[in-house]
C-alpha cells in the first residue's frame, strides 16, 4: 500500500465524500466552493495506491483562528491512522500560517472523531443544541501556540 497526502481540490473532496455513507452525499461541489470562497483555506487529500481515500479541509475564521470544517475516510481505508496523519499535517500548516487557535465541531454519532480530538489535545469549548443529542454539535478548540 502506497500512501500519499497532498493538497487537493474540491473535486477530490467530493470524490471521497460520496464514498462515505455517513455523509449522505450532502456536500456538493457548489456548497463547498461557496463556503471557501475568498477565504484562506486548506484541502488535504490522502491517496492510497493513487486513489483518493480521505480528506480534511478547513478555512480561516479570522487572522488568528482556523476552522477545521470537514473530513472523512472511506470505510475500507479506516483504522490505518489516516485521519491522524491528516490532522497532524493540517495543524502544522495552521501553525506555519500563524493561526493561534483551531476550532472543530463534531457530534455524538461520530465517537471515533470525538476520541481522536480529545486524545489530540482538543478541549470541549461549547455545545450547539439541535434538539436531540444525536444531531447536536460539540465544539472543540486547540491552542496552536503551545
Amino acid at each position: 500500500m502506497k500512501m500519499e497526502i497532498r493538497q487537493g481540490t474540491i473535486k477530490d473532496v467530493v470524490c471521497v465524500d460520496c464514498q462515505i455513507p455517513e455523509f449522505d452525499n450532502r456536500n456538493t461541489k457548489e456548497k463547498l466552493a461557496l463556503r471557501l470562497n475568498g477565504l484562506d483555506h486548506l484541502i488535504l487529500i490522502a491517496f492510497e495506491n493513487g486513489l483518493p481515500v480521505a480528506y480534511k479541509m478547513g478555512y480561516q475564521l479570522s487572522g488568528t483562528e482556523f476552522y477545521s470544517w470537514l473530513g472523512g475516510v472511506i470505510p475500507n481505508a479506516r483504522k490505518k491512522g489516516i485521519a491522524t496523519q491528516l490532522r497532524v499535517i493540517q495543524e502544522e500548516w495552521v501553525k506555519e500560517k500563524g493561526y493561534q487557535t483551531i476550532y472543530v465541531k463534531s457530534m455524538n454519532r461520530y465517537p471515533a472523531m470525538l476520541q481522536l480530538l480529545i486524545s489530540s489535545g482538543y478541549h470541549i469549548s461549547g455545545y450547539e443544541d439541535e434538539g436531540n443529542s444525536e444531531n447536536s454539535k460539540i465544539k472543540f478548540q486547540k491552542n496552536m501556540s503551545t
